[in-house]
C-alpha cells in the first residue's frame, strides 16, 4: 500500500511540474485534448497504462 501512495505522490509531482512550470503548455495541451476524438484519447490512455505496467514490472519484477 505504501508503494501505491508513493506512486500517487509522484504523479502529483509530475502534474505539478507541468502546471506550475509550464502553464501555457498545459493550457494548450488541454485545448488540444478537447479537439481529439474519443478513440484517440482511449488509445493514448490504454497505451499509457500498458507502458506504466511494463515500467513497474521491469523495476519491481
Amino acid at each position: 500500500m505504501s508503494d501505491f501512495i508513493a506512486a500517487l505522490g509522484l504523479v502529483l509531482v509530475i502534474e505539478g511540474l507541468v502546471y506550475g512550470g509550464m502553464p501555457r503548455l498545459a493550457r494548450r495541451l488541454a485545448e488540444q485534448v478537447l479537439d481529439m476524438p474519443d478513440s484517440a484519447l482511449r488509445t493514448a490512455g490504454i497505451t499509457a497504462m500498458v507502458l506504466g505496467v511494463v515500467v513497474v514490472w521491469l523495476v519491481r519484477g
